[in-house]
């Protein structure tokens, strides 16, 4: 699920030699100001983007096999449901294989749109094949159909903490987009074992994930 992308720079670690602040609580600072945390994330975000991509082309392929791997045993039975996924962007988790073979099985998939600035996304159905255009940030999404509304929606994260708590890119779509929707849809975050963090410094705003599955499950 596509967040506000803000540009990570070079793809090259960030962090300071010493990485304690990222696995024990006691080593972050404390913050409680929300433009403190919003300077924070911003940090945060830059830094993990940065270590992504610092990932072979081919490792994260392997990692997104496993991912999907994953995935099928959380989620079971695919016949019928409607699974939103996302456009893969800046070394995100590639699922379009996965995508594929949920059609394949028989179900349906989709794809979120921004339709504007603070409002929530829409999701249109969409299967490999179909007309896509390019959407906000240059990323496809598809050309034509009605909006439609997922039994599973699938988000891509930026940072993921202990209480399943995702850091996205900053926009908020995420958070908005589920709190409009007129039921809850079960919400699996995927992304690497790296981009785990000790904390986000949730906001009553933030909504966490139901379940969370990386290349290590």
């Amino acid at each position: 699920m596509a967040d506000d992308h803000d540009d990570p720079g070079p793809a090259q670690y960030a962090s300071p030699p010493c990485f304690m602040h990222e696995l024990d609580p006691a080593f972050q600072p404390s913050m409680t100001d929300w433009s403190d945390v919003r300077r924070w994330r911003k940090a945060e975000r830059e830094r993990l983007i940065a270590a992504r991509l610092a990932v072979s082309a081919d490792t994260r392929a392997a990692m997104s096999q496993r991912i999907a791997e994953g995935l099928d045993r959380i989620i079971g039975g695919i016949d019928g449901r409607m699974v939103s996924l996302y456009w893969p962007f800046r070394g995100e988790p590639d699922l379009r294989p996965w995508m594929a073979s949920i059609n394949e099985r028989g179900g349906r998939t989709a794809l979120p749109i921004v339709i504007e600035k603070g409002q929530p996304l829409i999701f249109r159905a969409y299967r490999p094949g179909d007309r896509l255009e390019k959407g906000v940030w240059n990323i496809p999404i598809p050309a034509e159909g009605d909006p439609v509304l997922p039994d599973i929606v699938i988000s891509p994260i930026v940072g993921i903490d202990p209480q399943n708590y995702r850091l996205g890119y900053g926009g908020g779509f995420f958070d908005r987009t589920l709190a409009a929707m007129p039921f809850k849809p079960l919400v699996i975050g995927v992304g690497y074992e790296l981009q785990r963090i000790a904390t986000i410094y949730p906001q009553p705003h933030d909504i966490p994930m139901d379940r969370i599955v990386t290349e290590a499950g």
